[in-house]
């Protein structure tokens, strides 16, 4: 225990600190009995995890650990949620320690800050925006002056699955806090873009990404890489499976097999699935209320055109396109990375070991959405993404000095990386499992 106090800015004595090792924090590190470490004071978050907007998991994977830079990637409003924290407050870690690489990020995170990086340029956004809705009064014109025929609802599909593809990135933008200052407005527009725009709810996606985010490629805490039953990924799930004889898929032909039920199923039956089990269970009648009024603006649009069945298979089509896209995007920063247990890196270390890059250009930034700078994104979640490119260089100097590799594809290469690293993986298990 400190001896003594402090004196307030009011003159006020304070009661002096508590003080606690960090031997003591990484003791709390269960579900039930969870600590956190930020900023060198401890916080009791056991039974404040289902109060937490992103949900108790994303709290419990950093149980026992030091989560401030975790915690400062994902909150802008860092004064404000001070304010909740002061009740769960335990003392101040006695032995705390900060490694050069710790303290080279978070010297990068503060020129971030002061330099503005993490404000956003609100034309951009309204440009996005305006160009999704755009692609989706020219389908319906187009589909509407051509009338039922095949050539109308192939060419209507793919432009509306431009549109989803592209409102998938702004949905993820938001979600991010990314746009607007306040949360309430990103969380308005959230609902807007993924329910009313992508039939999808705002909650569902918050939970499932910010795990991602917080815990990228480890296993039993990333969601993303939770699909053992389709397919093994990294080194150590393989050959586990193997010599544990679990599993009924052929995965030493998972390579193949990937471009039948991978990106061609991920959005059209999965996420459908998964989407509705989750608003279902929780009771989310508000997303649900949302996503309906997709379906009601889609069959009140298409319905005369193409009729009840016609516009359900319209919908299908376009997402079975769409999933395409997002699937091979999503997955080639992170499907051919480091894939293991957490073994408790640094927040830096982990983003680097588990995101790659593509390189930028004016295509490869639309088309992606700017997740071709899965590295800068990672490292700071809720910067805008317009931005992502202005860090790139102090990024590159940090790993240099503490040689830690940098890896930038080109995007035929990071997809090609997809196939390579799911017939690595499909080897190590075939042969851990019939010839080990």
């Amino acid at each position: 225990m400190g001896k003594g106090g402090k004196a307030s800015e009011n003159g006020t004595l304070l009661p002096a600190p508590k003080y606690v090792s960090m031997d003591d924090v990484r003791e709390h590190n269960q579900k039930g009995d969870s600590w956190l470490m930020i900023e060198g004071k401890v916080y009791d978050i056991s039974r404040w995890g289902s109060k937490h907007p992103g949900g108790a998991k994303i709290l419990n994977h950093y149980a026992g650990e030091d989560a401030t830079d975790a915690w400062k990637s994902f909150h802008n409003d860092k004064d404000f949620v001070k304010k909740f924290m002061k009740a769960l407050y335990v003392g101040d870690v006695k032995d705390k320690e900060e490694s050069e690489l710790q303290a080279d990020f978070r010297a990068l995170r503060k020129h971030v800050e002061d330099s503005d990086l993490l404000k956003t340029k609100p034309w951009f956004f309204c440009l996005h925006l305006g160009h999704i809705i755009l692609l989706e009064i020219l389908a319906y014109c187009l589909m509407s002056y051509m009338g039922s025929t095949l050539t109308s609802f192939v060419l209507g599909a793919m432009i509306l699955a431009v549109a989803q593809a592209q409102a998938g990135w702004s949905q993820h933008d938001y979600g991010h806090m990314s746009v607007f200052p306040s949360h309430k407005i990103n969380h308005i527009f959230h609902h807007f873009v993924i329910g009313h725009l992508k039939a999808a709810s705002s909650h569902w996606w918050n939970f499932r990404h910010f795990q991602h985010h917080a815990k990228p490629n480890v296993l039993r805490k990333d969601p993303d890489v939770d699909v053992a039953y389709l397919f093994l990924l990294g080194d150590y799930v393989p050959k586990s499976w193997a010599q544990k004889k679990k599993g009924f898929m052929p995965y030493q032909l998972q390579h193949s097999y990937w471009f039948l039920i991978g990106p061609p199923l991920l959005l059209p039956i999965y996420f459908h699935i998964e989407n509705l089990m989750f608003v279902f269970k929780r009771r989310d009648w508000m997303d649900l209320g949302v996503t309906i009024t997709f379906f009601f603006r889609w069959f009140y649009i298409f319905g005369p055109i193409f009729g009840g069945w016609g516009v359900f298979g319209l919908y299908m089509f376009v997402r079975f396109l769409e999933s395409h896209w997002f699937t091979w995007v999503t997955q080639m920063s992170h499907i051919p990375m480091k894939i293991a247990h957490d073994d408790k890196m640094d927040w830096f270390s982990l983003q680097l070991a588990t995101t790659c890059n593509v390189e930028p250009g004016y295509f490869n930034d639309w088309f992606t959405g700017h997740l071709n700078y899965q590295i800068e994104h990672h490292l700071f979640p809720t910067m805008p993404r317009h931005n992502l490119h202005k860090i790139v260089p102090h990024v590159r100097a940090i790993c240099k000095k503490h040689n830690i590799p940098y890896r930038c594809k080109s995007l035929y290469g990071a997809f090609a990386d997809i196939v390579h690293s799911l017939k690595r993986s499909g080897d190590i298990w075939y042969e851990a499992r019939f010839e080990g």
